[in-house]
């Protein structure tokens, strides 16, 4: 009988991404090939065991489910794709989580593809832009009219009102993106792994101010695959299980932005002080926001890092550009943020390859960048959707 109480009751068995680089032309079928590949391989399972699928999928940057299972030669009992955004990621896990519950599936594959190489007008923003060509305008806050041609304005948007709202400065904001790149730094995968400080940062141009080029996430080609079973066939498995204790689904409305909290006033945002009050993940795992030991988190922007620290209750709003000073997201830190580099300086594969460094680390595979003694992770976006892994 299916069993609708989810805490622990799925997990992830496998991980694997391909190769990450900024023009490998290759084909996003190609390379999300790679990463199924290799989670199979990471779980030790076969090609016939995966009998479930989950694609984010953009065109034309992302690989298309029908197209991966064919080409794949998979016999898939359930498969799903959305939008190519990292609001839901979760979500992809979310519904596997539920499928292999209900009995739909037993393996489910979960992943994005995206291949910018070769791509001769842009995916989100300006002439040609096909998801902004949605009714409403496309999801990031695009109004041509005012100036709002791309995700980049929406989040310079939002950084200007919280600089003014709260009295800080791109300076501060600096720490995010020099934290995630001295991850990158031990991070063979990452595509950036040179080091620069803050000086560094408020030297490299404005992209939308009050944004500058190293405060905006990298634009590049690559893969990224996790499996998910249920609790008890992952016991089987060649290696540990990583649990999924905690859900948290993705809000939609007037009061919600891509890149802002309730209260900020951005778009159709209301004006008030947001309360972040113990969020339904949170108790769904049975914890509290102490209790996790290393946060990931959607950094498509250095500001999205500030505003999810906010929205989960890390701190108080307004209190982020102090929480995020003196190496405090760092390694060795309170609370490490995005060890694997992030979009920011690792890859952007719409937070899948957060997904997959989450569980390296709950394994302790990460090496010269292992969080010591990591027992619960969690995956909290400022769009307000959330996850929480523990091993």
């Amino acid at each position: 009988m299916p069993n609708f109480d989810l805490k622990d009751r799925a997990a992830i068995i496998g991980a694997g991404h391909s190769p990450y680089g900024r023009r490998l032309m290759r084909s996003p079928i190609d390379l999300a090939c790679d990463a199924i590949i290799n989670a199979l391989d990471d779980a030790a399972l076969k090609r016939e065991d995966l009998d479930g699928m989950i694609v984010s999928f953009g065109s034309p940057i992302g690989a298309d489910g029908d197209s991966l299972a064919q080409v794949l030669g998979l016999n898939l009992r359930a498969c799903n794709q959305t939008w190519a955004h990292g609001r839901f990621t979760a979500s992809c896990i979310q519904w596997a989580a539920m499928i292999v519950n209900a009995g739909l599936a037993n393996a489910v594959a979960c992943l994005a593809s995206v291949s910018f190489s070769g791509l001769r007008r842009p995916m989100m923003g300006g002439s040609g832009d096909r998801e902004g060509a949605r009714e409403a305008g496309g999801g990031h806050g695009e109004d041509p009219v005012y100036g709002m041609t791309s995700p980049g304005a929406g989040a310079a948007l939002v950084a200007r009102s919280y600089f003014e709202r709260y009295h800080t400065n791109s300076r501060a904001l600096a720490a995010v993106p020099v934290a995630f790149r001295k991850h990158a730094s031990m991070n063979p995968a990452a595509i950036m792994r040179e080091p620069f400080d803050i000086d560094d940062h408020q030297a490299s141009r404005f992209v939308c101010e009050p944004l500058h080029l190293l405060d905006y996430c990298l634009i590049n080609d690559g893969a990224a695959c996790v499996i998910v079973t249920t609790a008890e066939r992952a016991r089987d498995g060649r290696k540990a299980p990583v649990y999924i204790s905690g859900m948290q689904g993705l809000p939609g409305g007037r009061e919600e932005f891509i890149w802002a909290y309730p209260g900020l006033g951005v778009a159709q945002q209301s004006v008030f002080e947001y309360s972040a009050e113990l969020q339904p993940v949170y108790r769904m795992a049975g914890i509290a926001p102490k209790d996790v030991d290393a946060l990931f988190t959607y950094d498509a922007f250095s500001i999205l890092a500030w505003i999810a620290l906010e929205r989960w209750g890390f701190c108080k709003p307004g209190e982020a550009a102090a929480f995020t000073q003196a190496g405090r997201i760092e390694l060795g830190g309170k609370l490490p943020m995005n060890t694997n580099g992030g979009l920011l300086s690792e890859a952007h594969i719409m937070g899948w390859n957060h997904q997959v460094e989450i569980v390296r680390q709950l394994r302790g595979e990460c090496g010269p960048r292992q969080v010591k003694d990591a027992a619960i992770i969690q995956w909290a976006n400022v769009y307000g959707d959330s996850l929480i892994y523990h091993r």
